[in-house]
């Protein structure tokens, strides 16, 4: 096995199963990359020319069957906890619990050198527990597979997931959200001296993604001569990606530039070809927590904090940010 780049070692997710390698049974993962700026531009469906001619959609064509970006309303004025809310039990409780990845470099990550998980994501969760405890400390992360992160909430066994987690109708039917806090796409990774210019050059070829994500159902969608293979961690197709066991590896930009930054010889190719919104999930029997998220959100983007953590995390300088949508 070939392994290169700094943090391989510490993000990837421990030995592969042999299971793992054939394209078959999915599990789920993680993510970090470049960054798309926002959802402006990436509307719509259209055919366009691809690499060597080939014609592919750039993007699919985003679900707004149930207007996925609109998230309950927050309160006017600043972040509060009152009396009986989520808020204040998790603030008698002592500490916010977080699922998050350790494994998505830029995003979510632990860090070798300081021990601390940190990215884009975390920052985030650091504001929600701010807002409770005024202490951004007070958080319990919970790590978590990308098929985790749905269960975990549901079973009330972390209170928010920030996890480059992907709004959609499908999800919304089972979960909350806050409001967009960071719009992406999908691409592909390939290493320097694949002939793979795009997802349309993946025909009859593996391509990597984590189970539990909306990656490998738009692998298929994008290009339905793809092979995805499943795994647990998007650390785990960097290693299968540098064994030559898969061709490729496609999700979010964003991840793909975390995994990128960790292997010199690979390079992300290709145009966007999916809408990802991401929001914070949070479990439909906390409402009032979702609005008190969304006060959070709409203070840190207003305050500047938000422009700081995507310059440090994802690239600089940052675009504008995300227009928050809501719903009574």
């Amino acid at each position: 096995m070939r392994t290169r780049g700094w943090l391989i070692g510490a993000l990837a997710a421990g030995t592969i199963a042999a299971a793992v390698l054939a394209a078959g049974p999915a599990r789920s993962a993680p993510a970090g990359s470049a960054a798309p700026a926002g959802s402006a531009g990436l509307a719509g469906s259209r055919s366009a020319a691809g690499p060597r001619g080939a014609r592919v959609k750039l993007p699919l064509p985003f679900d707004n069957s149930c207007h996925p970006e609109a998230s309950l309303r927050p309160p006017a004025g600043a972040p509060r906890v009152t009396a009986g809310s989520d808020m204040a039990r998790i603030r008698a409780r002592g500490y916010l619990i977080a699922g998050v990845s350790e494994s998505e470099y830029h995003q979510g990550f632990l860090n070798p050198l300081t021990g601390q998980i940190e990215g884009f994501d975390i920052d985030a969760v650091h504001q929600v527990a701010q807002a409770i405890f005024g202490d951004p400390g007070k958080v319990r992360f919970v790590s978590l597979t990308d098929a985790g992160r749905i269960p975990a909430l549901r079973s009330g066994a972390v209170d928010i997931v920030a996890q480059s987690m992907t709004i959609n109708c499908a999800r919304l039917r089972q979960i909350d959200f806050s409001a967009v806090y960071f719009n992406d796409g999908q691409r592909v990774l390939v290493l320097k001296n694949s002939a793979v210019k795009g997802i349309a050059d993946l025909s009859r070829q593996r391509v990597c993604a984590t189970a539990g994500s909306t990656s490998v159902v738009d692998i298929k969608a994008a290009n339905p001569a793809a092979i995805p293979v499943a795994v647990p961690y998007f650390t785990d197709c960097l290693v299968l990606l540098q064994q030559n066991q898969v061709a490729a590896v496609s999700t979010d930009g964003s991840i793909l530039a975390g995994l990128a930054a960790q292997d010199p010889e690979t390079q992300v190719v290709g145009p966007l070809f999916t809408i990802e919104p991401h929001g914070i999930g949070i479990s439909q029997q906390n409402p009032d927590l979702v609005r008190f998220v969304n006060a959070v959100l709409a203070r840190w983007i207003a305050g500047g904090g938000w422009a700081v953590s995507y310059d440090r995390w994802i690239s600089a300088p940052a675009p504008a940010p995300p227009v928050a949508q809501y719903k009574d």
